[in-house]
């Protein structure tokens, strides 16, 4: 049985889908971006290639979830079974979310690349979202000064307080009665998360993604 915190990570998890819906809602309202057909290869500019740079972040962690549910690790507790299956509902709204967002100024659907993982081991398949997650958190973080529209700057606000819980809870997992959700690589002594400018962490997602993605007008 996982620890008590593992427990109540989980109730959160429950708790940010209230968060994931209201950000479907909110995606309605989104008016229509401007990014011409021959940027189609790269996120573009302004608010439309934040958009699209956070879509690209959520392709990736929905298609990584996708599969690790679809052939969970070998021993996996039924409880993590349930948090990885949280968490990956949440990056899948997320993804379509910002995808119904953009509209047809979405970037193409990624092609991702997971063959350095080993989905049947417990300790690469955490270790690996754990690099995703603390990847997703300082990507928003980075981007936010980036942001014109403060809707949009809410919007991601809500995003990265839910990836925030995911990769405490992921670090949960790796190293559980442990000091390490909110350890000094992801806390600084400020008490503050990192933050990544937009060519640091496409850098650092480039080898799970076989698609090539820039970030030429960020």
């Amino acid at each position: 049985m996982l620890n008590s915190r593992l427990v109540n990570r989980r109730h959160v998890l429950q708790w940010t889908g209230g968060t994931v819906a209201a950000l479907a809602v909110f995606g309605g309202n989104l008016p229509n971006f401007g990014m011409s057909e021959a940027l189609a290869a790269d996120l573009g500019e302004g608010d439309v290639g934040i958009l699209n740079y956070a879509y690209a972040l959520e392709q990736l962690e929905a298609a990584f979830y996708t599969k690790v549910i679809e052939s969970p690790y070998s021993g996996i507790k039924d409880d993590e079974k349930t948090i990885l299956t949280e968490i990956r509902d949440h990056e899948v709204a997320h993804r379509d979310f910002l995808k119904n967002a953009l509209a047809d100024k979405a970037i193409p659907d990624l092609e991702v690349d997971f063959s350095k993982v080993d989905f049947t081991s417990r300790e690469s398949v955490l270790t690996t979202a754990k690099t995703f997650e603390d990847l997703g958190v300082a990507a928003y973080n980075g981007a936010g000064k980036l942001i014109e529209k403060a809707d949009y700057l809410v919007t991601a606000g809500s995003i990265v307080s839910v990836e925030a819980r995911h990769a405490a809870t992921i670090r949960d997992l790796l190293q559980p009665d442990s000091v390490a959700f909110a350890g000094p690589d992801v806390v600084d002594k400020n008490g503050l998360d990192g933050a990544l400018a937009p060519a640091k962490v496409l850098a650092a997602a480039g080898p799970f993604i076989k698609t090539e993605v820039t970030a030429k007008s960020l």
